[in-house]
């Protein structure tokens, strides 16, 4: 699906479809190619399951298949989710390394606190 989207007359096409059903003439219309190489791009719309064309006689709508949209969006959601849970661990891991070097810092786990020197009027 992402490999048919790639090519910016099929993502034309794809959004004129998305406002109606269209002949292939229609779809041709706007584009300086042959007709033949319309077809080319639809094919390649259709195998990736984006766009069908009604069985029957001629002229034959060519439609969206909304359902191919709702695939791609829970496969992106799905990484998205992904990618998402790895930057929050690399965030957690980034702010135990930086309290880490904190506490080192300072010589005891007491934000602020000096180290105990082991005199007797130390708290």
């Amino acid at each position: 699906m992402f490999a048919a989207l790639a090519d910016p007359t099929r993502r034309d096409m794809i959004a004129r479809l998305s406002e109606s059903d269209a002949t292939v003439s229609q779809l041709a219309e706007p584009y300086r190619m042959t007709l033949q190489a319309v077809y080319k791009h639809l094919r390649v719309l259709e195998d990736a399951g984006l766009v069908s064309r009604v069985r029957g006689p001629q002229p034959r709508p060519v439609r969206l298949e909304i359902h191919a949209f709702d695939l791609m969006d829970t496969w992106i959601e799905r990484h998205r989710d992904r990618v998402e849970q790895r930057y929050r661990r690399l965030d957690a891991v980034l702010a135990e390394m930086n309290g880490d070097d904190h506490e080192q810092d300072h010589g005891d786990s007491h934000r602020g606190r000096p180290a105990a020197t082991g005199h007797p009027d130390d708290p």
